[in-house]
């Protein structure tokens, strides 16, 4: 789901009379990290009016007993309890302390409540999490921390994760990715409450972008060889390690199962339980993320990368690399380097205007943000027939869209069909 698209829900709740959605109530929980804790006090607690943006009125609440620690072993004293929760239109959680531990059952009552009364719930980071445990994003779009990412797309199945997008707004529930992406869900909160003008002032007194996206920061190579954190103990673990040591290698899954000293039956219950995916989808996206990386290091051909990365053809690279990454090969190498100019060029200007709502160009039927394609033209190699589109968590892409709306991808833990 794009991150600049609000879906309406397909039951929108009415808030309730004595909720007002510029009342903000930010739940904190010991141990959670301060910076982005203090995102939303900054963006939401702070009386800017004098530079054009309304006011919010901000509720501070302790989502547990007091002391709450937090990064460096301060001590924070909220100064709300969760009843303040029952006042607030919009609920920000904005992180969670462990991705392994339950949230208080109190608190997740208080965000069951808040929802069912219509008020706005907001998961920054790892308090995705939060929401999740909460039931708030069942059959819902969310993305999370890309690290953390695989983990709950396999301890909460039915969200439809995708860490490729800064944040996911589906109308009355919205996260965000990892620490500075809470910024950018933020002033998107600003933006639909009041306007360009307002969220645009609120990133001027704060020097940062008024609008970034995900292409913008090449975020999609951050999600190389994600993994659920608890595979590191179990057995598989080795067979994962030598397929990541050995991809520029022909072996298929039926080999992993040998390595494994299992049968492919079991073996492919087994890593699906762990990770979430099946391993031959698994194992296509890491050859293809292996590509994706030569394409950006290297002068290789793409044929060369093709042999380099375990395909069995060039024809079989570019299929995948074109469903996983919404791009041939040859486009994807050329906005890359659009995009990072060589040592010693000087860095193109961004005019402001593209700063303040960046665009999106297609080319060959592939979309790029216009950032990366501005004052650049590809070439002629890179404009390739047919139509794709973005699939959804790399590590894990099944061919078939399925979710709660029109070409929203199907991400780990939803029905996959086996790619050829």
């Amino acid at each position: 789901m794009s991150q600049d698209s609000a879906a309406v829900p397909d039951a929108a709740r009415k808030l309730a009379a004595r909720r007002r959605r510029e009342i903000v109530a930010v739940l904190l929980f010991s141990g959670g990290p301060i910076f982005e804790s203090s995102i939303p006090l900054s963006v939401f607690g702070i009386d800017r009016q004098d530079a054009g943006v309304p006011r919010y009125r901000l509720l501070v609440c302790a989502g547990e007993d007091a002391p709450l620690r937090t990064t460096g072993g301060l001590e924070l004293s909220a100064p709300y309890g969760l009843e303040a929760i029952s006042r607030a239109g919009t609920v920000v959680v904005p992180a969670w302390r462990s991705i392994t531990q339950a949230p208080p059952p109190a608190a997740l009552d208080a965000l069951r409540r808040a929802h069912e009364e219509g008020a706005r719930i907001v998961g920054l980071c790892t308090g995705a999490f939060v929401l999740a445990a909460a039931g708030l994003l069942d059959g819902r779009p969310a993305t999370t921390h890309w690290m953390y990412a695989p983990t709950l797309a396999k301890r909460y199945p039915s969200v439809h994760v995708d860490p490729r997008e800064l944040f996911v707004d589906d109308g009355d529930v919205l996260t965000s990715a990892g620490t500075a992406a809470g910024i950018d869900l933020c002033l998107h909160i600003v933006r639909t409450d009041h306007g360009a003008d307002a969220a645009n002032a609120l990133a001027r007194r704060l020097v940062v972008p008024p609008r970034r996206t995900a292409s913008d920061l090449g975020h999609q190579r951050y999600l190389d060889r994600s993994l659920p954190e608890e595979i590191g103990a179990d057995p598989l673990a080795e067979v994962v390690a030598w397929a990541l040591e050995h991809l520029h290698e022909q072996f298929d899954v039926e080999t992993l199962a040998a390595r494994a000293y299992m049968s492919r039956r079991t073996f492919d219950r087994r890593f699906r339980s762990l990770t979430g995916s099946a391993p031959l989808q698994w194992l296509i996206t890491q050859r293809v993320l292996q590509a994706q990386r030569l394409l950006e290091t290297s002068d290789y051909s793409v044929d060369e990368v093709a042999g380099r990365c375990g395909f069995r053809s060039p024809v079989a690279l570019r299929g995948h690399f074109r469903r996983q990454l919404g791009a041939s090969p040859a486009a994807y190498r050329a906005a890359y380097r659009a995009r990072r100019p060589q040592s010693g060029a000087p860095e193109p200007a961004l005019r402001p205007e593209r700063a303040e709502r960046p665009e999106r160009a297609t080319l060959g039927g592939e979309r790029f943000s216009a950032a990366a394609l501005s004052g650049h033209a590809l070439a002629a190699e890179a404009v390739e027939a047919g139509k794709s589109q973005p699939e959804g968590y790399a590590a894990r892409l099944p061919e078939t869209p399925v979710g709660r709306g029109a070409g929203r991808p199907v991400l780990p833990g939803q029905r996959e069909r086996p790619v050829g």
